[in-house]
């Protein structure tokens, strides 16, 4: 249909044309009607012996001024022998990646994180992630994943390389995954600022296997009730998890994550669900009497021990944070576990079996596992509870006999 061509269009018919159809206005422009009466402008040419239509806006969005503008446009690209069609499409690319492109580090490790979720073993692992991430690369979050460079990677990871290099060569490692990942997507092109082969492995000095494996500082169970004396004089949710964990041996993240369905109080028991357990099988935690009152304590919407965010827990950060403001650096929350294990082995008679299901660490020997259908609870029930009578242990202060007047 190729219309009437008459008098120009005037704004008065454009609004009260009705008649379904191409209405034109001059110089390739027309007004299009449809059978439903709504109305566009399309943009007629031929170039190469081809001729082309090319919508170029409903009237809703674009007035008869502005349609004639871009038509004049398509013209002038004409005249150089360039194709409006093939001009917009790849303006519209252009915009693509330039959008696509200022996605930002932390969208995309998001992204990443999302994509991985249903491969990964458990929570905790994802979990690992989403801290590492968010704290180490703090530098480089919020910038678009195309400007992360050389330099912002080295920020990120230069003052743990020495002092926590298992940690270091992990955030390394997550790093290059993201970015490699955003490659393969299109939001960034180039090399890899975070590759370690024949790049970093350049910039960074070497870590011997040796240094990377460190056990988690542990404070000696002698001193554990000092500890925990000055620990209970801590406000806020960090130390009253960390108490918790404490009480009941507990890895981070099964603290952190502890939601108050989980626990049935009358009976002193907490279920931990197999997902959230580094040995993917449910386990059952006897709760001794301060324990359950740390629970009622703190439990508070959606998780026991709830993080600043609504809906969130606890960081994993926290609680490291609250022995960095006691002073303890020098200590872990995982080191807990092995104080925890180092009084049962010296300070009580309990089985070893006992002592290695209170830290939910699986049986080695597959025989004995086979056989081993229980888990020992009544058993676990007494061992937590002189733990936690051991944890009441305040520090013993010398006693000074004074010495006799000499007369």
């Amino acid at each position: 249909m190729g219309g009437r061509r008459g008098k120009p269009l005037t704004v008065n018919r454009v609004k009260n044309e009705k008649q379904p159809g191409y209405h034109f206005d001059g110089g390739g422009l027309y007004l299009q009607v449809s059978p439903a009466r709504t109305k566009s402008w399309i943009f007629r040419f031929t170039l190469d012996g081809r001729t082309r239509e090319m919508g170029i806006g409903a009237l809703n969005a674009r007035t008869l001024k502005q349609a004639r503008e871009k038509a004049a446009d398509c013209r002038a690209l004409l005249a150089d022998k360039i194709d409006p069609i093939d001009a917009r499409d790849a303006e519209r690319t252009q915009r693509d990646i330039e959008r696509a492109r200022s996605i930002s580090f932390e969208k995309c490790a998001e992204k990443y994180i999302a994509a991985h979720r249903a491969g990964w073993r458990n929570a905790k692992h994802i979990e690992q992630w989403t801290n590492t991430l968010a704290t180490y690369c703090a530098p480089f979050n919020a910038l678009p994943v195309q400007d992360v460079d050389t330099a912002l990677v080295l920020k990120a990871i230069e003052p743990i390389w020495t002092k926590k290099p298992e940690t270091a060569t992990r955030v390394r490692a997550r790093i290059e995954a993201v970015i490699d990942w955003a490659r393969v997507r299109g939001y960034r092109s180039g090399e890899n600022p975070a590759r370690w082969r024949g790049h970093l492995q350049k910039l960074l000095p070497a870590l011997k296997k040796k240094s990377r494996v460190k056990h988690h500082p542990a404070l000696p169970y002698e001193r554990i009730g000092e500890f925990m004396e000055k620990l209970r004089a801590e406000n806020g949710t960090a130390a009253g998890a960390l108490e918790f964990a404490i009480l009941t041996a507990a890895r981070t993240s099964e603290a952190i994550l502890a939601k108050p369905d989980e626990f049935d109080l009358k009976r002193a028991l907490w279920t931990v669900p197999a997902a959230r357990m580094k040995a993917g099988r449910e386990h059952r935690v006897p709760l001794s009497p301060r324990s359950v009152q740390l629970v009622k304590e703190h439990s508070n919407g959606d998780y026991v021990f709830p993080g600043g965010r609504e809906g969130q827990p606890l960081s994993n950060m926290a609680m490291l944070e609250l022995l960095r403001r006691m002073e303890r650096e020098d200590l872990t929350v995982h080191g807990f576990r092995s104080s925890f294990r180092d009084w049962t082995a010296e300070q009580t008679n309990y089985p070893r079996d006992v002592c290695e299901m209170a830290l939910a660490h699986t049986v080695r020997d597959a025989t004995e596992a086979a056989y081993r259908r229980g888990d020992l609870f009544e058993k676990r029930r007494r061992l937590m509870l002189e733990w936690a009578r051991h944890c009441e242990q305040r520090p013993r202060s010398a006693k000074v006999t004074p010495l006799r007047k000499v007369s």
